[in-house]
């Protein structure tokens, strides 16, 4: 049986999987983390107050990509809509991090 879903509703559902997931956030730095849980030393996601950007772990938009049946770009966008819903601020631009590694996903110290 195949459904039909216009745009609003499956961001509506999508924001409610995100709110699902449960994460603390951490203002730190110029910066709010989206993490897991307590002690994680890094993000699913980042956003940076001073230039409203969204830095976001791929495997975290693979993972809506995949659920929902959406493209790479189109799930970095609805996160992206859903820190501003939960933050109340403006998202410039998302991004994503391929690596645990890389800086922009490390909570600093």
């Amino acid at each position: 049986m195949k459904y039909l879903i216009t745009e609003s509703k499956l961001e509506k559902v999508i924001f409610r999987y995100l709110d699902n997931q449960d994460f603390i956030q951490i203002d730190k730095d110029k910066s709010i983390y989206f993490v897991n849980s307590e002690g994680d030393e890094y993000a699913q996601i980042r956003y940076l107050k001073d230039s409203g950007s969204c830095v976001i772990y791929i495997e975290l938009i693979n993972e809506i990509s995949s659920f929902f049946s959406l493209e790479l770009t189109d799930s970095m966008d609805v996160i992206g809509r859903w820190v501003e819903d939960t933050l109340q601020v403006m998202v410039t631009n998302s991004n994503n991090v391929y690596e645990w590694d890389e800086w922009e996903l490390r909570i600093s110290n």
